[in-house]
């Protein structure tokens, strides 16, 4: 004969765990993405919509603010937050740098664009790199001069971000920004008011005024 020594579950104890797994469970179908039409109309779902859509953006269901990060992979996101990528290009007539952007993006790298815009950029990135050689990427604290696509790769590898995009449907890259922050344009001046004509000193005597 034998005797079962395990002790009972008592019924509010076993209410209360299939409570928090209900709730565990209920929480994925909470996720909201916001999504913007070709047209502008903005919806929302619960589901995660086509890419054909329109711009997509997962909303937090506390605060209603979009959080790009917050669907990406988690294997993604601790990639980026522990070394982010930063590419640093020249707007126009740089094929490396057209080069750079496509591979980051079929890799499925989040990254921002720093664009050499001015001559203000020009020396800031002289500063950060110590020349003017565009492209640049940086990972975490690592900066890569000019495209080495095999170079590039190993580098991501071992900073862990995956081999293939596994970016989410609809996932936008930001747009580049200038390296440096562009002036604000200062103010023209206020036009002084116009004084009045000054009173002409009536001439001496004798004196011939022209």
């Amino acid at each position: 004969m034998t005797t079962n020594t395990t002790p009972p579950i008592r019924r509010p104890a076993l209410r209360a765990a299939v409570a928090v797994m209900a709730v565990l469970t209920a929480l994925p179908a909470a996720a909201l993405y916001k999504v913007v039409g070709p047209d502008g109309k903005v919806t929302y779902t619960d589901r995660p919509p086509a890419p054909a859509s329109g711009r997509i953006s997962p909303v937090n269901a506390r605060t209603g603010a979009a959080e790009p990060d917050a669907v990406l992979p988690l294997e993604l996101r601790q990639a980026a937050s522990r070394f982010p990528v930063t590419l640093y290009t020249a707007p126009s007539g740089c094929e490396p740098c057209d080069d750079a952007r496509a591979l980051l993006r079929k890799r499925g790298i989040p990254h921002a664009e720093r664009q050499v815009l001015s001559r203000e950029d020009s020396d800031a990135l002289q500063k950060l790199t110590g020349g003017r050689e565009m492209p640049v990427l940086a990972i975490g604290g690592q900066q890569l001069k000019g495209l080495t696509p095999d170079t590039w790769n190993s580098y991501l590898d071992l900073a862990g971000y995956p081999r293939e995009s596994r970016l989410p449907a609809g996932y936008a890259f930001a747009a580049p920004q200038p390296l440096t922050e562009r002036p604000a344009a200062a103010a023209a001046p206020a036009a002084k008011p116009a004084e009045p004509p000054a009173a002409e000193a009536a001439p001496a005597p004798g004196s011939i005024r022209f």
